[in-house]
């Protein structure tokens, strides 16, 4: 289910922005850095899971049963880097000329668009 980040709660944001951030946490530290409680800590992370942002995955971490939570992937849109079937030329670690014909090609075809 594709679910709006503008659709959630204050305290969802906050759990997905922290997860986002972190790269993964353990259940037993997300609430403790949200400053809440275990429940409501649950709920949010429940809430999260249940809306695809999320993933979880039972771990044991200093001795207890917990889940590590880690953000789900997400479908990127590579469409803005793409005029007609051309890619960006500002992809890549080269510099680029703005007067050269790969940038003038993709410009020229984005124009046509």
């Amino acid at each position: 289910m594709a679910v709006s980040e503008e659709d959630l709660s204050e305290a969802e944001l906050a759990g997905l922005e922290l997860v986002r951030e972190t790269g993964g946490i353990h259940q037993s530290d997300f609430w403790k850095e949200l400053d809440v409680d275990s429940r409501k800590g649950s709920r949010i992370v429940d809430s999260l899971f249940e809306k695809g942002l999320v993933q979880r995955e039972e771990t044991v971490y200093n001795g207890h049963n917990t889940y590590l939570i880690t953000p789900a992937p997400r479908d990127l849109d590579f469409s803005l880097l793409m005029a007609g079937d051309m890619l960006s030329p500002f992809i890549g670690e080269e510099e680029i000329d703005a007067e050269s014909d790969a940038f003038s090609q993709w410009i020229m075809n984005l124009a046509y668009e």
